[in-house]
């Protein structure tokens, strides 16, 4: 097993002292377009990242062993820890990122958990922390197609580290725009502000982990527009700071869709799998629905 070092552990200082900056920032500049922190709000928000981490000694060694499973028995190469192959792991890695993430937004199931870090209505550093404490222990079957090429599971675990600590700093409000060529190439505040918004015309864009270049490639890139501000949070908020609640509250509310009421077995089954949104009689709307809406009541755009 090789001894990588666990740098979400060593990163939590840079955590804090870039909380500190960003609200010296935003209280004593007085940027006009920042919403700035709510303590609620943000105390919320770091008690799911302390309970993430917490439930991650369990999660994480659940997803080890899954990994090991599929390397140790079905690998079809064996890929050496050399440069070149975490150059190949980066772009793997990214790609996995991207899918886990896409479907997150397009199946209920998915959505359960990651739902937890788009329930807070502002967006700060403080927001990268809001994490799920649930979708550690299945969202890393978007991962197991590595270890059957033959990446070796200590590799893997290392580069979804760095894809982690690379999205903390992209939750700001305080960073405008990067460069033209990195903003071209890599995901930046300006695209993922785009992610966490709940104008229609923002939902379900801009699921990059790294590299912006998978939502152009795969037709989800959505350009943060000047004409259209932001606004975070959900469809529907849940007005709550109560960790427990933003935690489960859509598990609850899922289960309850699925399992109540007159509805056919399959009927069940599409509330688990279908997009946030969806209805069996028909009177909800998923967001692909809420866009076309939008852009048939804003063609001047």
């Amino acid at each position: 097993m090789p001894d990588f070092p666990n740098i979400i552990l060593y990163a939590i200082p840079f955590f804090i002292l870039a909380m500190l900056l960003e609200l010296y920032v935003t209280t004593k500049a007085q940027l006009k377009h920042v919403k700035g922190y709510e303590p609620k709000d943000a105390f919320s928000s770091i008690a799911m990242g302390l309970g993430n981490v917490i439930l991650g000694f369990a999660s994480k060694a659940l997803v080890l062993l899954a990994l090991f499973w599929v390397y140790d028995n079905f690998r079809l190469f064996t890929i050496p820890i050399a440069w070149w192959s975490f150059v190949l792991l980066f772009f793997a890695d990214d790609l996995s990122y991207y899918w886990f993430h896409r479907i997150s937004h397009e199946c209920r199931l998915f959505w359960a958990s990651h739902v937890v870090h788009h329930s807070s209505q502002h967006y700060n550093l403080s927001t990268a922390l809001r994490q799920t404490w649930s979708g550690g222990f299945y969202s890393f079957v978007f991962w197991l197609w590595l270890p059957l090429l033959g990446f070796h599971p200590a590799m893997i675990l290392l580069q979804m580290s760095i894809s982690l600590l690379y999205q903390f700093w992209i939750h700001t409000e305080a960073i405008d725009k990067m460069p033209s060529w990195f903003e071209a190439v890599f995901n930046t505040p300006s695209h993922h502000r785009v992610h966490h918004g709940s104008n229609p015309i923002y939902l379900d864009r801009n699921h990059a982990g790294i590299l912006i270049i998978w939502d152009k490639l795969f037709g989800t890139f959505q350009p943060e527009l000047e004409e259209e501000k932001v606004r975070y949070g959900l469809v529907k908020n849940i007005n709550t700071f109560n960790p427990v609640k933003i935690a489960f509250l859509e598990w609850w509310y899922m289960i309850k869709d699925a399992f109540t009421g007159r509805k056919t077995v399959k009927e069940r089954f599409m509330y688990l799998i279908k997009p946030p949104g969806w209805r069996h009689d028909g009177t909800g709307k998923i967001s692909d629905e809420l866009r076309e809406d939008w852009l048939n009541s804003n063609k001047n755009l």
